[in-house]
């Protein structure tokens, strides 16, 4: 028996041709829709009743979604780690199989991280800007062991990123709603302490927890009182943590010194907003995953999940 597959995973729709053939002689047919950055609710909706298994990217998988989706659709295969966008109580009890691909984009993360606080303690894109500009200037910058990095979320990605700053001989405190292995935190010196004293001691703070309804908006205009007026706040984790105007507010009025964000509330960043026009600001368009090797492992991963799911499920029936 032929099953319906909807693939939106955007990382993984340029190499179809690759892949198609191995799905189809699982008996897979294939229903690929338009993607731009991610299928929002009413995209999928357009399709519910229509596929037994998915393989997405960062697609909104909602209560409402799966409901309508649901008896036919049994597994939801994520291109990645992140399931924040799934629904996984509403999946569970529909008994909608979710699998994804831990620990996939730990390292390309980690050395994004590492390039933001280089890029900030050294100054080298204001300095280059500078001299582009026909301005010989002497731009004060920081050795990273003159710095505290504080990191919120101490997982996988936390702890990459930890070992690489404290080769630069930084200050290393962390928090976490979970333990974390005290072997390592020996071993790198790192600091376990409250989200208050970790903001108001950190010259760089690193946003590496889950998106989970204790980490939205957990960088809002009150927290965000708590950090240096000196301090720089990366967030390569998930938009929704930091509330978007309130980072704003903070960055156009020098409460904060700057910012480098990979993730926003909207994505792709409407071109109308204010980040956009602050000087203070690094940008990128979601991308701190990027690396080749590690797309490739998820890419293999992904399809693995989906066709031992699907035979688990068939043998189970």
């Amino acid at each position: 028996m032929s099953l319906t597959i909807l693939l939106s995973a955007p990382y993984l729709i340029p190499y179809l041709d690759r892949f198609i053939p191995l799905l189809e002689s699982h008996h897979l047919s294939v229903v690929v829709p338009e993607v731009h950055e991610r299928l929002e609710e009413d995209q999928i909706l357009q399709y519910a009743g229509q596929f037994d298994g998915a393989i997405c990217g960062d697609d909104r998988y909602t209560a409402r979604v799966l409901q309508a989706c649901a008896p036919r659709l049994k597994i939801i295969s994520k291109w990645g780690t992140g399931i924040d966008s799934i629904d996984s109580a509403a999946a569970a009890r529909l008994g909608i199989r979710v699998t994804r691909t831990p620990n996939a984009f730990t390292l390309p993360v980690a050395d994004t991280v590492l390039g933001y606080l280089l890029a900030f303690a050294r100054r080298q894109p204001w300095m280059d800007r500078a001299m582009k500009a026909g301005q010989w200037q002497k731009i004060p910058g920081r050795s990273l062991s003159e710095c505290t990095l504080g990191v919120i979320g101490v997982g996988n990605i936390g702890k990459a990123i930890m070992r690489r700053a404290a080769a630069f001989g930084m200050k290393l405190l962390g928090t976490d709603i979970a333990l974390v292995d005290h072997v390592f935190l020996a071993e790198y010196g790192v600091v376990m302490t409250d989200l208050n004293t970790l903001l108001q001691q950190a010259d760089f703070v690193s946003l590496n927890c889950d998106l989970n309804p204790t980490s939205y908006h957990l960088i809002n205009a009150q927290t965000l009182r708590w950090m240096k007026p000196t301090a720089v706040l990366i967030n390569t984790a998930r938009g929704p943590v930091v509330h978007e105007p309130d980072l704003i507010a903070a960055l156009q009025s020098g409460q904060i010194a700057g910012a480098a964000l990979d993730v926003f509330e909207v994505e792709p960043l409407p071109l109308d907003s204010p980040l956009l026009q602050l000087d203070n600001v690094l940008l990128a368009a979601h991308n701190a995953n990027s690396s080749p090797a590690a797309w490739e492992r998820v890419h293999q991963n992904t399809i693995k999940n989906l066709l031992e799911g699907l035979t688990d499920l068939a043998q189970a029936s």
